[in-house]
């Protein structure tokens, strides 16, 4: 303790003796901080105007990897003005992608990738049962969705309807991802928005 103490007086008294050095390096800190806040600013304005002209093919999404798939739908849905995360994996209770739009909505997508797009295998009602079960009462979602690069099976559509779960097949995600109109728009019926929107 007292080897610091001594330690801690001698840095004192030459910075008192050396106060220009002192200067200088707040000074260095300063531009430091101003550059590095600048970066931040001009990567986050890189970052809003990649994902605001973000469009994905329907070729480009087959060739994904699964969890690149539900990233490419984390970013889509960021797109559209979300705050949205990936939450896919293990223990992900039936939930890849889990998203707020700009109305307050909670939504809740389960994403299924075929790597052999609509020739893969379809999506059946046992997964659209395990969204069911977790979509609302896991992650208090207004929507649930399923989303596929592929197909559903024939008795998948009317029980995801029965249950009020979007489907979102090979067709409709072309259309989301290719273009500009958010998901809300193209998913229908949906809760009213949580909160008033702002006039455009």
């Amino acid at each position: 303790m007292g080897v610091g103490f001594v330690v801690l007086i001698t840095l004192v008294q030459w910075l008192l003796a050396h106060w220009w050095a002192l200067v200088a390096l707040v000074g260095v800190a300063a531009v430091a901080g101003w550059v590095g806040y600048g970066w931040l600013r001009q990567r986050a304005a890189r970052e809003r105007a990649r994902a605001g002209g973000l469009r994905l093919s329907l070729a480009e999404l087959d060739a994904l990897h699964h969890s690149e798939f539900e990233v490419a739908v984390r970013d889509l849905m960021r797109r559209d003005g979300c705050r949205a995360e990936r939450i896919g994996g293990a223990g992900d209770d039936a939930c890849d992608v889990k998203a707020v739009d700009p109305a307050g909505r909670v939504w809740a997508i389960q994403c299924k990738h075929r790597r052999d797009g609509e020739r893969g295998s379809a999506v059946g009602v046992g997964v659209l049962q395990q969204v069911n079960g977790t979509a609302r009462q896991v992650h208090g979602a207004d929507v649930a969705v399923v989303l596929t690069n592929g197909r559903f099976s024939a008795p998948a559509i009317p029980w995801g309807r029965a249950q009020q779960i979007h489907l979102v097949d090979r067709r409709l995600l072309g259309t989301w991802a290719t273009g500009s109109r958010p998901l809300w728009e193209l998913v229908t019926p949906i809760p009213p928005p949580r909160r008033p929107t702002t006039p455009p």
